[in-house]
């Protein structure tokens, strides 16, 4: 086919005895964009990293332009047009735009850098990209740092591009200005595979949806002809709800008062400038804002992982006076009395021990249960099994070291375990990140279940429509500071898109 850029043929990818990818078949053609759909551990990174040079199949066949390749590296992947945009950006901080572009080319000679800030000039110009050549990587917004990459690729010739969560972190306009560069890129006939978990986007902008679940090839189906629901029962292979349920809570007593929050980073520089809400028990209270904005520092400030500069964290227990939380550590505020569980960003750097299985991880916070060397290994085992059962955990045992779970999975052990602990406050930062459909709204359903319990849920979110549907109220922070709380079942994206940018107050509300 001549219109055809990529084929797979039975590719087939094997870690040990785990069979990531399964004889898979697929095709993408010029002038089209593809998005890959698939649960959490169905291959689709595997299979696009061997399309990239990071991977080598272990059978089957790669075609290009209708001729067979060997990709063994990325450089081979460069030289047959192909270059991949991660989800977690590779850039030099204090390099240029520019540099970071030819970083690593061999042109020969010495380094034209204006001749090279020209080029990147002509690729911006031709597609539409908003960045300046010499302008430095740490002087750029999340989405300049993304375009820097896909200039990146551009720039070394690539014509079959490969976007890994590409909107993970950016505002709705951000994702609109993306999509406008994409579009224009397919008309001049790249070749565009997007993975991504978010359906509402591989409506409005893919040609084709292929599908995969667990490690097979389901089909393709054309975008026109599908929709959500669909599309998701085929990644799960059975009907899912699709509805995020929001009861209101009868009586929302007030449980967290922030007043004036400020912390400072290691060089004195506010990541939090007077950050003031309540958190209500009954309520979802959500958490928005651009990467870096400084939410992870103000759920680590209440639970006393980050020390506070200035403000006050006040806790009111049922029927008691508010206590001041500021100053203590998390084992002073439990030993409090104060009943708070934390879902951290960082899965396994802070919040579970990647050697460990499910009963020794849940053992982490009843540990001081036990009495001298002996520690008591009956509840976390009872509560390991619970959690894997009623959460349907993939795992051969509790045993099971969790760094070698999906993403999915670790965060059911995580958010299992926190929710096992029967909060007052539950907080949780980025709960769903890199999750599939089915278990988001399985995360989606326990916050609300606890919600309904009279707790107090502050969720930290990145996707703006599961924020609308998912929270009571939302709280949009821009530079450390609160630019706007609004009420989640009026707002809109647009709304809260402006507060998390400089524009915020008053262009949000008109």
């Amino acid at each position: 086919m001549e219109n055809c850029a990529i084929e797979l043929k039975g590719i087939t990818k094997r870690f040990g005895e785990v069979v990531a990818n399964d004889g898979i078949d697929l095709q993408l053609n010029r002038g089209e964009i593809l998005s890959l759909l698939g649960e959490n551990g169905s291959g689709k990174t595997t299979l696009m990293n061997m399309l990239s040079g990071i991977y080598f199949p272990d059978e089957g066949q790669i075609f290009v332009n209708g001729q067979p390749v060997s990709i063994r590296s990325p450089r081979d992947a460069f030289a047959n047009g192909i270059g991949m945009i991660h989800q977690h950006y590779k850039l030099v901080d204090v390099f240029t735009a520019a540099e970071n572009i030819v970083l690593g080319l061999e042109e020969g000679g010495k380094l034209d850098i204006k001749a090279a800030e020209a080029k990147v000039r002509n690729i911006c110009e031709r597609y539409g990209f908003d960045i300046d050549p010499g302008q430095k990587i740490y002087d750029m917004s999340v989405s300049q740092k993304q375009t820097v990459e896909i200039v990146k690729v551009l720039y070394r010739g690539a014509d079959i591009l490969i976007l890994d969560e590409p909107t993970a972190v950016l505002t709705p306009q951000e994702t609109d200005k993306l999509f406008d560069v994409l579009r224009a890129m397919k008309a001049d006939g790249k070749a565009i595979v997007i993975i991504t978990h978010k359906l509402h986007e591989v409506m409005a902008l893919s040609d084709k949806v292929a599908v995969l679940r667990k490690g097979k090839y389901i089909g393709t189906v054309q975008t026109s002809e599908t929709n959500p629901q669909a599309l998701t029962d085929m990644m799960v292979g059975h009907a899912v709800t699709l509805n995020i349920d929001r009861p209101r809570y009868e009586t929302p007593v007030e449980r967290l008062e922030v007043k004036g929050l400020t912390v400072l980073d290691g060089e004195g520089v506010k990541k939090l400038d007077g950050v003031s809400f309540t958190a209500l028990g009954g309520e979802i209270l959500g958490v928005a804002g651009i990467a870096g904005s400084g939410q992870k520092e103000l759920l680590e400030a209440i639970s006393g992982l980050c020390p506070v500069a200035a403000g006050e964290v006040l806790y009111t227990p049922d029927g008691g006076a508010p206590a001041d939380l500021v100053g203590k550590t998390p084992m002073q505020i439990r030993k409090a009395g104060v009943a708070m569980a934390f879902v951290p960003e960082d899965r396994l750097g802070m919040g579970l021990v990647g050697s460990m299985g499910m009963t020794g991880n849940m053992m982490l916070r009843s540990w001081k249960k036990g009495r001298g060397v002996f520690l008591n290994r009956k509840d976390p085992n009872e509560l390991a099994m619970r959690v894997w059962k009623e959460l349907e955990v993939v795992t051969p045992s509790t045993e099971f070291p969790v760094r070698r779970m999906s993403g999915g999975n670790v965060q059911k052990v995580l958010v299992g375990r926190e929710i096992a602990s029967a909060p007052s406050v539950l907080m949780t930062a980025y709960a769903v990140r890199g999750l599939d459909i089915n278990t988001s709204y399985t995360i989606y359903n326990l916050l609300t279940e606890q919600k309904m319990k009279g707790v107090a849920v502050v969720y930290v979110g990145e996707d703006l429509d599961v924020l609308l549907e998912l929270c009571d109220r939302i709280l949009v922070l821009c530079g450390g500071k609160v630019s706007g709380v609004v009420d989640a079942r009026s707002a809109t994206k647009d709304q809260i898109g402006l507060l998390m940018t400089r524009l915020g107050g008053k262009e949000a509300e008109a």
